[in-house]
């Protein structure tokens, strides 16, 4: 989840909307979701990016269905605001070409070194893990050349269990298992991963 709040913040707002629960069978359903909508979309990841912490089960889901590596990348912005660049990342997604000093013809962009990934969180909440996202790959790797505009939404794209149709996210969401509008509809989805323990009975499993 991206909301900018500290968590004292975090825990009041939490408190005042209605919970959604998500079952893991729900979770499992989300991801075959976003998975046929890859499949008619012709997209297959060289390489799935996971954002810390909510996003990592479904990126793992994800790369184990398709046989694909997975990265991690923290972009905590709602608990302690703490981010991680990762610049090799922003150099496979632009496809940066490293030149000789003897070499004066070459470009600095080569759309056939370009990798494809798919960034996976588990919800779009306000848009600001996104946009965090975009403003550092792009600034870690030639911000203003105009190559950028081929890469957002093609090369690079974005998968959610979990899209906020009120978000404030500067680049669209590619795959998208369920929508919400949390302007309109005002709740706070529980992941299963992030409550296992109120749910979880260890006498269920000897019966």
């Amino acid at each position: 989840m991206d909301l900018r709040h500290d968590s004292t913040q975090h825990r009041r707002r939490e408190g005042s909307m209605k919970k959604v629960y998500v079952s893991w069978t729900d979770v499992q359903r989300q991801v075959q979701e976003i998975i046929r909508q890859m499949y008619l979309d012709g997209f297959c990841p060289d390489y799935i990016v996971g954002i810390t912490r909510g996003g990592l089960t479904p990126a793992t889901l994800i790369s184990q269905y398709l046989d694909v590596p997975m990265h991690a990348l923290k972009v905590s912005l709602r608990s302690d605001n703490e981010t991680e660049t990762n610049a090799w990342m922003a150099e496979d997604a632009f496809g940066y070409v490293q030149a000789t000093s003897n070499d004066y013809s070459w470009t600095r962009c080569d759309a056939g070194q370009r990798r494809r990934i798919l960034i996976v969180d588990d919800i779009n909440d306000s848009g600001a893990t996104i946009n965090w996202i975009r403003k550092d790959w792009q600034g870690s790797c030639l911000p203003t050349d105009p190559g950028w505009t081929d890469v957002w939404n093609n090369t690079v794209r974005i998968a959610v269990l979990y899209n906020n149709e009120s978000s404030e996210n500067e680049i669209e969401v590619d795959y998208a298992a369920e929508h919400v509008n949390k302007f309109e509809d005002p709740q706070w989805i529980v992941f299963p991963w992030e409550e296992w323990w109120r749910k979880w009975n260890p006498e269920e499993q000897h019966q």
